[in-house]
């Protein structure tokens, strides 16, 4: 069991946490951040702005901690999307793991699997979906399975998300430069939708790569992987629409996703293996924004 050190207030943050990943969709009380959106009202992305405001995660601190006895591990959270449903208001919280590789835990010895994988978990909605990518694409393992967090390592994990000194929206470009070349932490945010299903979604993650070009004055931000949602259609659980994506922006109307999917290896062989590569590209209206946190 692991057992956090925290002030009376932040216990209270992390037993709130721990029944909304228990609860899942209408579970989560935004916290309101002034500016993080448009206040139009017009397309479908925008009805709700006004009330759907979320203050961005301090990824150099946030962690799943959970509880199982024969093993409470931690993983650090590398991204979080939030799947609003439009029509009925509610939405849900996903937190997307590290990445790691299948491994003999607490092994005498070998600790890695011969056969090995990576390993990458999404929590939500009081389950957790685990992507597996092995060396080449296989029928008779499960690439992707879902399954219940009590399942797992124990249904009532400590989501440590501590509150951010302080968050600045970049504005400008100069803005972006100047806190790239300064080397202090970037977070972004990018808002997709989809009229017909009347679903959205806000992709936060920290950003990894930032490219600044002087001469042009411009940014371009390339990150991954974040957990990208199907919004084109209403599934009976929206973890069953999570893909992994890297995505890449340098303005805020639009954003390009590459998404991981079954992949042909070029040869001269027609039925040559499949691996799973980032290689579908979808390019979508969004809006973007982005942060200094600290």
């Amino acid at each position: 069991m692991i057992k956090l050190h925290a002030t009376a207030e932040e216990k209270e943050q992390i037993d709130t946490r721990r029944q909304f990943l228990k609860l899942g969709m209408g579970a989560f009380t935004p916290v309101l951040l002034s500016g993080i959106f448009s206040t139009k009202q017009n397309s479908l992305s925008e009805k709700s702005s006004n009330k759907l405001k979320y203050q961005c995660l301090d990824y150099g601190r946030s962690f799943i901690c959970n509880t199982a006895a024969f093993n409470s591990v931690r993983m650090w959270i590398e991204s979080r999307t939030i799947v609003v449903d439009e029509q009925s208001g509610k939405e849900v919280v996903y937190y997307q793991g590290g990445s790691c590789k299948s491994e003999n835990t607490f092994g005498e010895k070998d600790l890695f699997y011969e056969d090995n994988y990576d390993f990458l978990p999404i929590f939500g909605d009081g389950k957790v979906l685990v992507f597996r990518r092995h060396s080449n694409v296989r029928k008779d393992k499960n690439y992707r399975s879902i399954k219940k967090m009590v399942d797992m390592w124990g249904a009532d994990p400590n989501i440590v998300l501590p509150k951010p000194k302080s968050i600045t929206e970049l504005k400008t470009w100069k803005d972006i430069e100047k806190a790239t070349a300064a080397g202090t932490p970037i977070v972004t945010q990018t808002e997709i939708w989809n009229e017909e299903t009347g679903l959205r979604a806000i992709i936060e993650c920290p950003c990894k790569t930032m490219n600044i070009s002087h001469p042009k004055k411009m940014y371009q931000i390339d990150t991954g992987p974040v957990a990208l949602p199907d919004l084109s259609q209403r599934y009976p659980e929206m973890m069953e629409g999570l893909r992994l994506a890297y995505l890449a922006f340098n303005t805020d109307s639009f954003t390009d996703f590459v998404v991981e999917v079954p992949t042909p290896i070029q040869n001269e062989f027609k039925n040559g293996a499949h691996v799973y590569h980032y290689s579908e590209h979808i390019s979508v209206t969004a809006k973007n924004k982005l942060f200094v946190v600290l």
